[in-house]
């Protein structure tokens, strides 16, 4: 699995075993402190994972991937997975962002909300069935990776996953016992960096939050500060970057379509999928990448909805000079609520329905609709975000919003 691994990875591998028997479980590199700390203290679950040192890298033949498929991010089997002669086997659930990925003789992608679900129905449509530690293992990852069935990367497969390894043994107190630790000194310390250094940044119209930070030793778990920083502030869009002694790590979380925060690290070296991502950077230092991360969201982040998918056109339009009672009967003929006054190219105002009615009522149906037009709007122009209707809409009660085109009224 991917250095840096995780429950998901770990669930991934236990579930892996079954599948392939005589397979090897080997960790590429470092696991979260969270996975380290459940091996030192879950004695219960004896698995023989063995060290890269313990494997012979030559006598290889097959190469089972799990929760992984960037070669990148496999530490010394990447050599491995490069030969010719290696069969390639990946299972994962992270959408392919990248031209290098790997490619697998099986292949086994769900677009879910973890490796752990990929298993689950496989296990199904197989007729397999794990023991309760191996359920229970599994589920940790499940719960991880989709943050208990609540993050918006969660499907309807993660659910049936979820209720199959219950049905399996699966124990969901030993589960929130692991997923579920304080926070330590080091955590607390730089969960307050992150808060102090925070920017948003508004990127075609979108808000994405940047949340930096140095320290000189490493810190476990910055996936676990992004999640809780991005609750403390009820942020969509978070990326946090962490200088580290010489590496720079980085963790993406969003719950915004627009904001793929996968194709965003990706550009780093690092991978994930819309919903949440990591890299890790090497050879530039925290302002390089800084600089270099407020380009790369210029140019993935997806421009939003602008003025002119949104409003109706052409557009009816009534003289200054026609009558208050004119106005109504054009309103009812069209079934709208709003008209603009126009004078030539010129919109001298906004006429609404609830005004034209309350004149009409006092008897004043002859009157010029100028009299009664409201004169004081703001208008747009197609090409701007829909935030600055909103803030028109919303903040000034502006419920009706002319959009000009070079002077001219266009809808």
């Amino acid at each position: 699995t991917h250095i840096n691994a995780d429950f998901d990875c770990l669930g991934g591998m236990i579930a892996a075993k079954k599948l392939y028997p005589k397979a090897e479980m080997v960790f590429a590199g470092s696991q979260e402190r969270s996975l380290r700390e459940f091996f030192l203290h879950s004695a219960s679950y004896a698995y023989a994972f063995k060290r890269v040192k313990d494997i012979d890298l030559d006598r290889i033949t097959r190469l089972i991937l799990v929760d992984v498929r960037e070669p990148g991010r496999i530490g010394p089997f990447e050599e491995v997975a490069r030969r010719s002669e290696v069969e390639l086997h990946i299972y994962d659930h992270h959408p392919e962002s990248d031209e290098n990925h790997l490619r697998g003789a099986v292949e086994v992608i769900e677009p879910v909300g973890s490796t752990v679900t990929v298993f689950s129905h496989l296990f199904m449509e197989r007729g397999i069935h794990p023991n309760a530690d191996e359920a229970t293992l599994m589920m940790l990852g499940l719960y991880e990776d989709t943050g208990s069935l609540m993050f918006g990367s969660t499907t309807v497969k993660d659910f049936q996953a979820a209720a199959f390894l219950l049905e399996h043994g699966a124990n969901l107190t030993e589960v929130a016992d692991f997923l579920t630790y304080e926070m330590t000194p080091e955590q607390v310390r730089l969960l307050h960096d992150l808060l102090a250094n925070r920017m948003v940044l508004n990127i075609h119209g979108y808000n994405v939050s940047v949340a930096y930070a140095s320290v000189d030793q490493f810190v476990g778990d910055l996936a676990v500060l992004t999640h809780k920083l991005r609750d403390m502030e009820n942020l969509r869009a978070l990326i946090t970057v962490v200088r580290m002694g010489d590496r720079i790590f980085m963790v993406g979380r969003s719950s915004l379509p627009e904001v793929h925060v996968g194709e965003i690290l990706s550009e780093f070296g690092g991978g994930g999928h819309a919903f949440a991502a990591s890299a890790t950077v090497r050879d530039l230092t925290l302002v390089q990448v800084l600089d270099r991360l407020a380009g790369v969201l210029k140019r993935q982040v997806d421009p939003r909805l602008e003025v002119r998918h949104l409003m109706s056109h052409p557009v009816k339009t009534v003289g200054p000079d026609e009558s208050i009672e004119h106005v109504r009967e054009f309103l009812t003929r069209y079934n709208i609520n709003a008209v603009p006054v126009v004078e030539g190219d010129r919109v001298l105002g906004l006429l609404t329905r609830q005004v034209v009615e309350r004149a009409a009522h006092h008897g004043l149906g002859d009157v010029a609709a100028r009299e009664y037009m409201e004169s004081d709007f703001a208008a747009v122009e197609p090409e701007d975000p829909i935030d600055i209707l909103q803030d028109l809409i919303v903040r000034r009660n502006q419920r009706f919003v002319p959009v000009m085109s070079e002077g001219q009224l266009v809808g």
